[in-house]
């Protein structure tokens, strides 16, 4: 029963599965990797969240936190930014799968593509409008994490010197949250990534393992080996680093 929904309905091949398999397994093997090496060598995040403290520090002694209000402004317009294209995108690919027909036809047109029925191009096009829901959903995250950074701001107070220990506590709250934000809105644009290669599968689907391969080698190459990270380091960890 199910091999005759899968297989004969769907024009489903075992090449799609494992390339799905495969895309899925990269996806979230890669978030999880990417949390554990972190913790172990230097990466974008973990560099970047000491600076966000140094932040923290810098804008609690300071007296007219206006530039402290335009920094989380503008951070919180990236994610603003990235969580409106998103719902267009995906406005746009659920209109799309109105004109499957035609689409099925266009890309049966494309050389070295395999032909696909047009309810599994559906399902190639709600595995996008998946990937595109979870973007949104870790953006408008980060955005209300850092809307909640913008009230703790201006919640900070002014003279830390009486109180240390509040002082210290709220540094490293507001520290936390902003690097939450950040997570969230790097998880939204890993969505990005990956919808790229989840677009290779609409031609073939070993092109989808294979620009799955190729997104997680950018993505790892970024994070961890970019001259945006050997900026970032010290000094004295810099020389260990490869660029």
């Amino acid at each position: 029963m199910l091999n005759n929904i899968f297989f004969t309905e769907l024009s489903l091949t075992w090449v799609d599965l494992a390339a799905v398999l495969l895309f899925a397994c990269g996806w979230i093997g890669y978030v999880y990797f990417a949390a554990w090496h972190g913790k172990r060598v230097p990466s974008l995040h973990t560099k970047m969240d000491r600076f966000r403290r140094e932040w923290m520090v810098q804008m609690i002694g300071r007296d007219n936190r206006m530039v402290d209000v335009n920094v989380t402004r503008n951070v919180t317009r990236s994610s603003q930014f990235f969580a409106s294209t998103t719902m267009l995108i995906l406005g746009a690919l659920l209109a799309s799968m109105g004109y499957v027909q035609q689409a099925q036809e266009l890309v049966s047109g494309l050389p070295f593509t395999v032909k696909a029925s047009a309810r599994l191009l559906e399902i190639k096009m709600l595995l996008l409008v998946l990937i595109f829901v979870h973007a949104f959903f870790k953006f408008s995250w980060a955005i209300r994490q850092l809307n909640f950074c913008g009230i703790l701001v201006a919640a900070a107070p002014k003279q830390p010197k009486e109180n240390p220990e509040q002082f210290a506590a709220h540094i490293n709250r507001i520290a936390r949250i902003t690097s939450y934000a950040g997570s969230n809105f790097n998880h939204g644009l890993r969505s990005y990534y990956f919808a790229v290669a989840a677009m290779g599968w609409f031609l073939h689907p070993w092109l989808m393992v294979v620009a799955t391969a190729w997104v997680i080698s950018v993505l790892y190459h970024r994070e961890f080996k970019s001259k945006t990270l050997h900026a970032l380091v010290d000094e004295d960890a810099s020389s260990t680093l490869k660029v």
